[in-house]
């Protein structure tokens, strides 16, 4: 561990195989997975002391610190998690996990059906929110943790948090809930096939098994991160960071790239083609489709929240557009009518629904306020 620097330093991939045969909420059931896993810190005597940090649609196991292989790859949320960082790493057993159905090492559509020898690819079963939840649970047995002090993740990662309560309630004794919302809207799903489509109508996408053809639907992944990276955005940010700047001097009056916010847009597009799997992609956004809680209780979020025991901190941003504060404040309602331990904040933030990601000073300031209350 690098004191020096507040880093948890080098970071050691682990991978764990499960024999076991796993029921999908689909219908499916996979024979076998592996989750690849990172872990900072130490569990303590009692293994009382680990959290759990769940990733969002891009997002994997890497947290933080970095790899051997890559010293600038450095973990996603390395801002977050670290000796005396919101959360310590000196206090807390830090466990990431990529997700099932993720293309990071992790049982999904890029690793081999046992049934085939050949990649899963569009035979790999869609993977909802509550089968990422289960898998976890079963890395946390292995782990011989009981109980997690708390779960943790931001968008999709907060949606598991908030499953986490629901379908392990003696399991999880705090979830920070982070930028994320019971359910998506009509909008957020038309996002979500807009870009799905993208995907599914490119020429090299081949049914989804593209790997058979020595091919990437880069194109399609391309269309879905601009999309994406649209609405991760505030108007605000944008135009601070962009505005109408012109890339070159004059304008081309032609369809190349004229604006600043063109040439940002395509550079990210094709940096996330050059290493996100398309099917993934697929799933990760059909499992944000199919999260809803109180789908079952007729709509009823207050009902379907009954069953968790856990406190909650519940974190929105106000430019968060995507996953508004008004959707945390429904999950805060619910809890309260419930009579649990909630505590709700509602950042001031130009960054719009990635600010989750960001290192704001407020933000933190809430987050390591909150886990150093965290009895261990």
């Amino acid at each position: 561990m690098d004191e020096t620097t507040n880093s948890v330093g080098l970071a050691l991939p682990r991978r764990a195989h499960f024999d076991t045969s796993l029921p999908l909420e689909g219908g499916a059931v996979l024979p076998s997975f592996d989750l690849v896993y990172e872990t900072y810190g130490e569990l303590n005597a009692a293994r009382s002391n680990a959290v759990l940090v769940c990733h969002a649609l891009s997002g994997n196991h890497h947290v933080a610190g970095w790899h051997a292989d890559n010293p600038k790859n450095i973990g996603w949320w390395d801002n977050l998690v670290g000796p005396g960082k919101p959360l310590d790493t000196r206090k807390f057993f830090v466990v990431g996990v990529n997700n099932l159905g993720g293309c990071y090492g992790s049982t999904g559509p890029v690793t081999i059906n046992p049934a085939t020898g050949k990649p899963w690819g569009a035979d790999f079963p869609v993977i909802v929110v509550e089968d990422c939840v289960a898998s976890q649970a079963h890395l946390a047995d292995r782990l011989g943790i009981e109980s997690w002090a708390a779960v943790i993740g931001g968008s999709l990662g907060g949606m598991q948090a908030l499953e986490w309560t629901l379908a392990y309630p003696e399991r999880i004794r705090h979830a920070l809930v982070i930028a994320a919302a019971p359910k998506l809207t009509a909008q957020n799903i038309a996002f979500n096939e807009v870009a799905r489509q993208a995907i599914l109508t490119d020429p090299d996408f081949h049914g989804g098994h593209y790997y058979e053809h020595g091919v990437v639907p880069a194109r399609g992944l391309r269309l879905a991160r601009m999309l994406g990276h649209i609405t991760y955005l505030s108007d605000d940010q944008m135009a601070e960071k962009f505005g109408r700047k012109l890339r070159r001097e004059a304008l081309q009056y032609s369809y190349e790239v004229d604006f600043e916010i063109e040439s940002y847009l395509r550079y990210q597009g094709d940096k996330f083609a050059g290493f996100f799997d398309a099917n993934t992609y697929l799933i990760t956004t059909k499992a944000l489709d199919y999260f809803d809680p109180a789908g079952r209780y007729g709509g009823d979020l207050p009902a379907a929240l009954a069953r968790a025991r856990a406190k909650f901190l519940v974190v929105s941003f106000s430019t968060d557009w995507r996953f508004a504060p008004e959707r945390s404040r429904e999950i805060v309602y619910g809890l309260v009518h419930n009579g649990l331990d909630a505590s709700y904040a509602e950042i001031e933030s130009s960054a719009g629904h990635d600010s989750f990601l960001l290192d704001d000073p407020r933000y933190h300031a809430v987050l390591r306020t909150y886990f150093e209350g965290i009895r261990t």
